[in-house]
């Protein structure tokens, strides 16, 4: 059988192949077809080689992937993969070899903006991109911001300021049973939430060959379908665990004649690894990198000297990361091939049990009324203090010690909501995502006794906030203000609580709101973390105190006491700001889509956005500081186990990476009026592109 590329009336790909490796071949091609920039962008990204190209401004990341020796790891991971599973380290070298069959035909333009020519994958490359991709999706730099909060304002501080930060991702999943729809069978829906990208994070894809039939959305640069999938009987679908399962370690470094020893927890100093790179940076002088690692793992930030900068400590800092595939050789590619295979929610729970990073919360159907809620990932059993803070690696007790147990849960109620909240991965992670968002599905679910695929959308769309309750709170209690300000916050008290794009209350709140944020990074309090420790250029989002601030402001509202802050005082003054010059366009003005782009080729228009960080369709902004919104839905999908045709799904931008393209763009308007296009299966109402 001829190995086949057709497309839908949306570019999406469909591949059709006789084999399991010529269906991994042919994803590498129409990959590479569609992809090759954003492909050769991630595979520099995991390589820390991206300022080569595309400048200064990509050598943060580059030092931060050589000093946590990504491609080395995803090298050991490699060939460990060679030893455990042939059948599926077999399987990635095949996508790879359709990538480097396409790459060199690409006519995508940034290659010819920068002069960067594409270069040759390695069989190990997607396990790069897979690292890179997520080593910081579990946001271990919370651990540096939680010391610089208890040494400023003590140890109440990290209940305090715990909430989904701004450099967290999370995802909204919900599954409905099938005693609760039209069909009888389950339906899954929900939508990643990430940094928008462009092109985006995530791959339409349909995959089909003798072994299965999948459709669902790909990583762009790994073979086949991890996160979101339909198989014709099983589908299922991912949010983040919200885990904690990285540590970070301060290390006591020095230097001798041979090299550098750090001490160990036996008082013994043992050697550190030590090598020397050279980053090559695109307009300006390659920059060398000092490389490290000692038995916890890469030194990461500092050395035996410190930190560049300096901090506030009794003796130099140097912090190791140890990370699960450094010390298991293990990236979970073992679950990718039985996912795809899969069958029934069984079969799910197998490939599960291989899977390994990032931790994730599952829920899965099949068509037999068979449902699955569970946690996957690898965590490491080790002390209460290695989850929350800087552990001194010279101490004995902060060793790893196996792994956790991955929790289940059964349906209630024949509904299952993962919206990032404590519940199911509570024993595993130290914070998680405010309960607004799994709570308002819940209750927006609980509205009807039977749903359809059809109507999932309008749960997509919900834009009710109610972390609004907070301030809105403090502006009732308000009193001895202006005419104006006392209008305002009339109005905003008879506000529905919906942030929608048209909506001028919701531009008023959010004025409001940010002009609190400020008034409040602004007190005296918080002086001492307004400037972080010369960390990682990469980490500082984690440590920024505005953003902080924003994202934890219920709580700072409702808080006995906030450090003799007068939130009061602080709320007056930044009603009676907005109340002086009242923004008046809707809130959609402002909160536009800003997505990342490694190179910008051309100038867009991006749409303006209903939502927030706490609504069901979560468009973050970061307020005090801008109402952009570079965070949000990187996909929607909603799967019908009753029949597969009728699931529908939608992402950001489009299909094709390219510029210019039709599909470049084109599912962009219905991304963000929330609206979905349908998935399609049956090869014969598809258009053939080309044989592989």
């Amino acid at each position: 059988m001829a190995t086949e590329i057709h497309r839908d009336a949306w570019g999406i790909p469909h591949l059709r192949a006789g084999g399991v490796r010529e269906l991994a071949r042919a994803q590498g091609v129409v990959t590479a077809r569609d992809r090759a920039w954003q492909l050769e962008v991630e595979r520099h990204r995991a390589q820390g080689t991206s300022a080569a190209f595309l400048g200064p401004e990509a050598l943060p990341w580059d030092v931060f992937a050589r000093r946590a020796r990504l491609d080395d790891t995803a090298r050991r991971c490699w060939t460990a993969l060679e030893e455990r599973d042939p059948e599926t380290a077999e399987w990635v070298a095949a996508y790879v070899d359709g990538v480097n069959r396409e790459l060199p035909a690409t006519t995508a333009p940034e290659f010819a903006r920068t002069g960067l020519a594409p270069g040759r994958w390695e069989p190990w490359t997607p396990l790069g991109v897979w690292l890179a991709t997520h080593i910081l999706f579990a946001g271990f730099p919370a651990k540096l911001w939680r010391e610089q909060a208890i040494r400023h304002l003590g140890p109440e501080s990290v209940a305090l300021f715990a909430t989904d930060g701004p450099a967290t991702a999370g995802s909204n999943g919900w599954l409905v049973g099938g005693a609760r729809t039209t069909t009888g069978h389950a339906v899954i829906a929900g939508d990643p939430h990430r940094f928008i990208e462009d092109p985006g994070v995530y791959q339409q894809i349909h995959l089909s060959c003798p072994d299965f039939d999948v459709v669902g959305l790909a990583v762009p640069g790994v073979p086949g379908i991890a996160h979101f999938g339909h198989t014709g009987t099983v589908a299922w679908s991912i949010t983040n665990a919200m885990a904690d399962y990285q540590d970070l370690y301060r290390e006591r470094l020095r230097r001798t004649g041979a090299g550098v020893e750090a001490l160990s927890p036996d008082g013994v100093w043992r050697r550190a690894s030590r090598q020397v790179e050279t980053v090559a940076v695109a307009g300006e002088a390659p920059v060398e990198v000092e490389v490290l690692e000692t038995e916890r793992g890469p030194v990461i930030a500092g050395g035996p000297e410190g930190l560049d900068g300096g901090v506030p400590d009794d003796e130099p800092l140097a912090l190791a990361l140890r990370y699960p595939p450094r010390v298991t050789r293990d990236l979970g590619f073992g679950a990718l091939l039985p996912l795809l295979r899969a069958r029934r929610v069984a079969d799910v729970d197998r490939a599960l049990d291989l899977w390994a990073e990032p931790v994730n919360v599952v829920l899965a159907a099949d068509t037999e009324g068979g449902v699955l809620h569970r946690v996957a990932g690898h965590v490491p059993l080790r002390s209460e203090a290695n989850r929350t803070r800087l552990v001194p690696a010279w101490e004995p007790g902060h060793e790893w010690r196996g792994r956790h147990g991955t929790p289940r849960a059964e349906l209630t109620g024949a509904v299952a909501v993962m919206a990032n909240q404590r519940g199911l991965a509570t024993p595993l992670g130290v914070e998680f995502a405010p309960p607004h968002r799994a709570d308002r599905i819940a209750a927006l679910l609980a509205k009807k006794d039977r749903w359809s695929a059809a109507d999932m959308p309008a749960i997509h769309r919900d834009t009710h906030l109610a972390s609004a309750a907070a301030l809105l709170d403090h502006l009732a209690a308000l009193t001895d203000l202006s005419p104006a300000a006392t209008g305002l916050r009339d109005r905003l008290l008879a506000w529905d609580r919906r942030m929608d794009a048209d909506s001028t209350d919701a531009a008023l709140y959010a004025a409001v709101r940010g002009a609190v944020v400020r008034h409040l990074a602004a007190h005296p309090a918080f002086a001492a973390l307004a400037v972080p420790p010369a960390y990682p250029e990469v980490l500082l989002p984690w440590l920024a105190l505005l953003p902080r601030i924003a994202f934890a402001l219920e709580h700072l509202l409702r808080a006995e006491e906030l450090y003799g802050v007068d939130r009061p005082a602080a709320v007056a003054a930044a009603l009676e700001e907005v109340a002086a010059r009242p923004p008046a366009a809707p809130w959609g003005t402002r909160h536009r889509l800003a997505p990342w782009r490694a190179l910008t080729t051309s100038s867009y228009d991006e749409p303006g956005l209903s939502g927030d960080h706490d609504c069901v369709l979560c468009t973050s902004a970061v307020p005090g500081l801008t109402d952009l919104s570079a965070r949000g839905p990187a996909a929607r999908y909603v799967w019908d186990l009753a029949r597969r045709e009728d699931s529908r799904w939608v992402v950001p931008f489009g299909a094709s990476g390219v510029p210019g393209s039709p599909h470049h763009r084109d599912q962009l308007p219905l991304w963000a009026e929330g609206d979905l296009v349908p998935v399609v299966t049956d090869f014969e109402q598809l258009t053939k592109e080309s044989d592989v």
